[in-house]
């Protein structure tokens, strides 16, 4: 076991690790979920990742308005 001023230097050292980590991958997260968003909602501006997800949220969200010409033709 480590005493004194080692001790101490070992405790440092092992708590900048994860959060030097963790800095890395957040933002690298964020951007790469924020890319994957590429369909918007004309009615309430909400992003989907697929035109299924976008076909469904819309007919059960926004059941009076009229469909999308893009949405014409996706299965859901």
């Amino acid at each position: 076991m480590a005493r004194g001023q080692l001790k101490i230097q070992s405790q440092q050292k092992s708590a900048k690790k994860p959060a030097g980590q963790k800095k890395k991958q957040g933002h690298d997260q964020k951007a790469i979920a924020k890319a994957a968003l590429i369909y918007t909602c004309t009615v309430c501006r909400t992003q989907m990742p697929d035109p299924k997800t976008f076909k469904q949220h819309f007919e059960s969200k926004h059941p009076m308005t009229p469909l999308p010409p893009e949405l014409t033709d996706v299965q859901a």
